[in-house]
């Protein structure tokens, strides 16, 4: 295991990772199966096919270990967690009818891994009041994208390698935390309508793939006037009663703003933009019940938001990072003009289809031909060349099985011998001539369909994906487990709207990086170029087209009432993991120090704008991650008590962790006052430490001197 995971270093170094309950809850009519789920909310009911429906918006915590776990996303080996800028959350949205529901999930993740889905799917199962509603077929759980956030919660090979293996205390918090979301959601639901409004964002994203885009058809890009997608879609959910409950939009750009030299857990740019409009709405993140505002991801698998840089500063400033501040200001400025002007409802009925389907073995009928078994393919190692390059290229972008890169480089021939050892029983098969043939331009550099950590355990990457499609009045959500170009998003939305027309759908939008995680999806012509995006289309060149051709047969479903087969049901892996990550033995601080003692108080007095820089003695963060707490408050006094006004989820707040010897942590807590007002102010850390004489985690807490901001 060891070698394996020397070479997943070797390998994924190449960066292709790129309410409170509401009271007279009552069921109409028998329930007689999971989706028969009328339910009359204080003497209304949600009609099908009507403008009513029912919803309800919940958020959760999801913040992973604060400390020394490999970060998700730029796959660095060097980028370990090291504290917080922002909390990561999961937010949910419940969406019913008189028959049937529906929930969309976006959480400030990297990805959705398999696993999560699964074992958010059997908690919903485990609640015998939530089974009734919810399950695999009617869950979308989708990711922000964002590259700031630990990892280590796939449990396939690939993902985890450069993690170090497989992280259960992260994996955990994240499944528990989406789970809360749903029900808190669940819990808040009540009748209402949903507004919709489209708008364009132009200056926040450019196409990091231009020479693959271009080798589109010309008559195809004439369509539109971007190489990216620019269109925000966004919902507002509103209470019959008044009450504003939410909003969601999909909008495709990358949160990678926050470059691979940071190493404080971030939402990156959606999670910023999130943070701001529920601030602006005055969102409550410790209430069971508060409004909340989710920037979903669309089809930005080609798109950057770091227009004239070659790579994202790692800079968590606006002033600093001009990336970060210009993706996302667009994007919640325009949520904000979309949400405030919006006036066209949604109407029609909720419906959905789900299936599992075996990617290797997928019949594609406009083909004629099959899927293949994973691979990503040569160009794979470059990674993207404008905002996230690899720091340990084998072979440039663009490289075909034709190219003089691949069939004379003498570093595959070392390539290959290295992975001899690693995957002799699995690696025969890249020499296979169906499996090469199968991938056409695409030279496989990693076998991941076929080749196996060890001879018991399952394939590096997932073989079996979900697809899904929801249907919400005249909108469709196309559930994708990949990140998707822009022409192949547009390509899928075209698809599923011209299926769903007769049953009035005529808006359409992507959500992807959902409920799996395959890589990259690029279109025909993308893929024959195999530039970094086709080359992690691990599915082989008709992978789009299988895609659309499930999207298509789901909307048929829908359209005619017809059941869709499950498919078949993909393994549970995360027992076959293995976490050689850093464990905390124990926390230990200077003799004549408590736990929360001071190590560096802050001055006296402060002008406005300053940095507040404290220093206390702590413990190991990842002791208990404060889920739903903060390791930090800046309290202000007001009329003699102490208040708290900022929290370790602000973005003018940082907390760092630092190792100081072998068995210290030194805590630093900063507090930029650019937006404070005058008075007298004081920072609290809170913290657990581990004892080494008998394994016990006890809390702690320490304040500094009180200061004085001018």
């Amino acid at each position: 295991m060891l070698s394996l995971l020397l070479w997943g270093y070797v390998v994924c170094a190449f960066g292709c990772l790129d309410g409170t309950q509401n009271e007279g809850l009552s069921s109409v009519g028998t329930i007689d199966n999971p989706y028969n789920q009328g339910q009359a909310v204080s003497g209304i009911t949600a009609q099908s096919g009507g403008s009513v429906f029912l919803i309800g918006s919940g958020i959760y915590d999801i913040t992973g270990p604060a400390a020394e776990i490999g970060m998700m996303g730029f796959a660095v080996p060097e980028q370990k967690t090291a504290g917080i800028h922002m909390r990561l959350r999961s937010r949910a949205f419940v969406i019913g009818d008189e028959t049937k529901r529906v929930v969309f999930v976006s959480a400030d993740l990297g990805q959705i891994f398999q696993m999560v889905k699964v074992k958010v799917s059997e908690k919903l199962a485990a609640n015998p009041e939530l089974s009734r509603y919810y399950s695999a077929k009617n869950v979308l759980l989708s990711a922000t994208h964002t590259h700031s956030g630990p990892g280590g919660f796939s449990g396939y090979f690939l993902y985890d390698a450069t993690i170090n293996g497989f992280v259960k205390q992260n994996f955990n918090a994240i499944v528990e935390g989406i789970y809360q979301s749903i029900l808190r959601a669940h819990n808040n639901v009540k009748p209402g309508r949903i507004l919709v409004n489209e708008g364009r964002i132009e200056g926040c994203g450019g196409n990091r793939a231009v020479e693959a885009y271009n080798n589109n058809p010309a008559a195809e890009r004439a369509r539109y006037e971007s190489n990216t997608d620019q269109t925000m879609t966004l919902l507002k959910f509103v209470g019959l009663d008044g009450e504003e409950i939410g909003t969601v939009n999909w909008y495709a750009v990358h949160p990678d703003s926050i470059g691979p030299e940071n190493k404080l857990i971030s939402g990156d740019n959606k999670g910023w933009a999130s943070y701001l409009f529920e601030k602006d709405k005055g969102a409550n993140y410790l209430a069971s019940k508060t409004f909340v505002a989710a920037f979903a991801q669309g089809n930005a698998g080609d798109v950057t938001p770091n227009i004239g840089f070659s790579q994202a500063p790692p800079a968590l400033t606006f002033e600093e990072n001009p990336s970060l501040e210009n993706a996302v200001l667009k994007q919640y400025t325009k949520a904000k003009e979309l949400y405030n002007g919006a006036t066209r409802e949604l109407a029609g009925s909720v419906d959905f289809r789900h299936e599992w389907v075996d990617m290797r073995t997928l019949y594609v009928a406009s083909a004629g031909t099959t899927t293949c078994a994973a691979g990503m393919g040569a160009s794979f190692s470059a990674g993207s060349p404008y905002d996230n390059p690899s720091p340990a290229p084998l072979f440039p972008n663009g490289t075909t099985v034709d190219s003089v890169q691949w069939s004379e480089d003498s570093g595959r021939a070392a390539l290959y011998q290295l992975l001899s050892g690693a995957f002799a029983f699995a690696w025969p098969a890249t020499h296979d001539a169906a499996y090469t043939q199968c991938h056409a331009e695409k030279p496989v550099l990693i076998p991941t369909g076929v080749a196996h950590v060890n001879l018991f355990g399952p394939t590096m990457t997932p073989q079996i994906m979900p697809l899904q499609v929801l249907k919400i009045g005249n909108l469709a959500v196309v559930a994708v487990p990949t990140e998707v170009t822009t022409m192949s998003g547009r390509r899928m939305k075209d698809t599923v709207k011209t299926e769903l027309a007769s049953v009035g759908v005529d808006t359409a939008v992507i959500a992807s990086l959902s409920n799996s995680y395959a890589s990259y999806l690029a279109t025909r012509e993308e893929y024959a170029l195999q530039w970094y995006e086709g080359a992690c289309t691990q599915f082989g060149p008709n992978e789009l087209a299988a895609f659309q051709q499930e999207y298509a047969r789901l909307s048929r479903a829908i359209v005619s009432g017809a059941d869709v087969a499950p498919g078949p049901t993909p393994e549970d892996v995360t027992d076959q993991t293995v976490d050689l990550t850093p464990k905390v033995v124990l926390d230990d601080k200077p003799l004549d120090k408590n736990f929360g003692s001071v190590m560096a108080p802050p001055a006296a007095s402060y002008a406005r704008g300053s940095l507040v820089t404290v220093q206390f003695w702590g413990g190991h963060p990842n002791n208990d991650l404060q889920t739903q707490g903060s390791f930090l408050t800046v309290e202000k006094q007001v009329n003699g008590a102490w208040v708290a006004i900022a929290w370790d989820w602000d973005p003018e707040t940082t907390y760092r962790w630092e190792r100081n010897g072998i068995s210290y942590s030194k805590i630093t807590i900063t507090w930029n006052t650019k937006n404070a007002s005058a008075g007298t102010y004081r920072i609290r850390h809170k913290g657990h430490w581990k004892s080494g004489w008998t394994g016990a985690i006890s809390p702690y807490e320490g304040v500094s001197e009180p200061f004085t901001v001018l």
